[in-house]
């Protein structure tokens, strides 16, 4: 019994040393790009709430002192960084000029620590709330660049500057597909307040975070200033079009669009013989949606004929949807041929439907990855029955199972050898 379990150990290591040589790590090299240098402005709400005192025995204001000091501190030299304000200057009843109170404290650039604690250290709770108003601002603050521009928006009620909505002020600014993200903090905030700051930050792909401690402000606001400096792939603008004839035409790369509820947005890709085109879509509900939803990505010829088609549905429970298809040009088997170029067009529809009072304007976020790379070897086959390239594998483990078998046999028939001699 022991011999025999000592023999299958010895067996299934067999198996694993012979799977483990033959399998190669496969590494990849990124190119490596200059990047314009990240701008982050932070927008901190210094309206009359700003002075309750319930954020670890001090008050809001402090708190939020603290924490901008602290960020400072530590920002990294490639971050261009700015502070801008709202309802820090006026302290009259105005409600049209109260919606009017934002200011750039600190302008986004190089950051100088001295200058920028000396502007933080001024300020002082006063009036109104216009959320809406200063990040229209902030957006122009930011405008220009290639670079990763983020908004870190901290506060602690709800704009006051109704109706000009700041969820909709953050969908207008995302339309723009300038690649702006929008992160906000809310300090101990009611419900309202936590609903509202989290409909900005998910209108643009950003976070939204509670806060009750002097800590959790620092670390936080800090991290989201850190993340500015990580490498990105920023998206593309890019607009389709109602019909291929008029459509974009894309290379490899990831784009950004908007689409209306129900439409269909239109892509041109050029798809050289022994190419493969790999393209995926994924649409957002950055706003309230009927549930039951879908979306559908076609790839078609210029005369209509569709070559494959990838589709998705949702009922509600996530954000965002998703697809993507494949499809591989084969190369001419005829010598006379010309290997030319095709035009593949991409079409993009979905099937939302707007609920009860949202509106619909501007359109759902819509992200287009296009990808252009160099085909198998047989295009026609490029699922090698659902295996890929996993059939070198199969074929290992095939004659390592047909060696253990034979090292079984022998082994098997010595023993029984050895037990009859004695």
């Amino acid at each position: 019994m022991i011999r025999r379990q000592r023999l299958a150990a010895g067996v299934c290591a067999l198996l694993a040393a012979l799977t483990a040589g033959l399998a190669v790590p496969s590494t990849a090299v990124a190119d490596e790009t200059e990047q314009a240098a990240p701008k982050v402005e932070l927008v901190l709400d210094v309206s009359g709430s700003m002075r309750t005192r319930d954020i670890d025995g001090g008050s809001r204001m402090s708190a939020a002192k603290q924490a901008f000091n602290e960020v400072l501190d530590a920002t990294p030299k490639e971050v261009q960084l700015g502070i801008r304000t709202l309802g820090a200057n006026y302290r009259g009843n105005d409600r049209i000029t109260g919606c009017k109170d934002t200011a750039q404290l600190y302008p986004v650039g190089p950051l100088d620590r001295t200058e920028a604690k000396t502007a933080v250290a001024t300020l002082a709770p006063t009036g109104w709330t216009p959320i809406g108003p200063a990040l229209q601002k902030a957006a122009a603050d930011l405008d220009g660049g290639d670079g990763t521009r983020r908004i870190v928006l901290i506060s602690d009620g709800e704009d006051t500057c109704q109706p000009l909505d700041p969820c909709e002020v953050a969908r207008e600014i995302a339309a723009k597909g300038i690649g702006l993200t929008i992160d906000t903090l809310g300090l101990v905030p009611d419900a309202k307040t936590r609903d509202q700051l989290s409909c900005i930050a998910d209108a643009t792909g950003g976070t939204y975070t509670d806060v009750r401690h002097k800590e959790e402000l620092s670390d936080r606001v800090g991290q989201l200033v850190d993340r500015a400096a990580d490498p990105v792939v920023t998206p593309v603008a890019t607009e389709g079009a109602n019909e291929c004839a008029k459509a974009p035409s894309l290379k490899s790369g990831l784009y950004t669009d908007r689409a209306e509820f129900g439409q269909q947005r239109w892509y041109k890709v050029d798809v050289n013989p022994g190419q493969e085109l790999r393209a995926s879509v994924s649409v957002a509900d950055d706003r309230a949606v009927n549930p039951n939803y879908g979306v559908l990505l076609r790839a078609v010829t210029v005369h209509d004929r569709e070559i494959v088609r990838g589709e998705a549905a949702g009922t509600g429970r996530t954000d965002m949807i998703s697809t993507g298809l494949r499809y591989p040009k084969p190369e001419s088997d005829d010598d006379t041929a010309t290997d030319t170029a095709e035009t593949v067009c991409l079409q993009v529809t979905n099937s939302f439907s707007a609920a009860a009072g949202v509106k619909t304007s501007p359109g759902l976020p819509l992200e287009l990855t296009v990808d252009v790379v160099d085909g198998p070897s047989k295009a026609s086959d490029v699922a090698s029955f659902g295996l890929g390239r996993g059939w070198w594998l199969l074929g290992a483990l095939v004659l390592a199972g047909f060696i253990a078998g034979l090292l079984w046999g022998w082994l098997s028939r010595w023993r029984v050898a050895v037990w009859r001699t004695n």
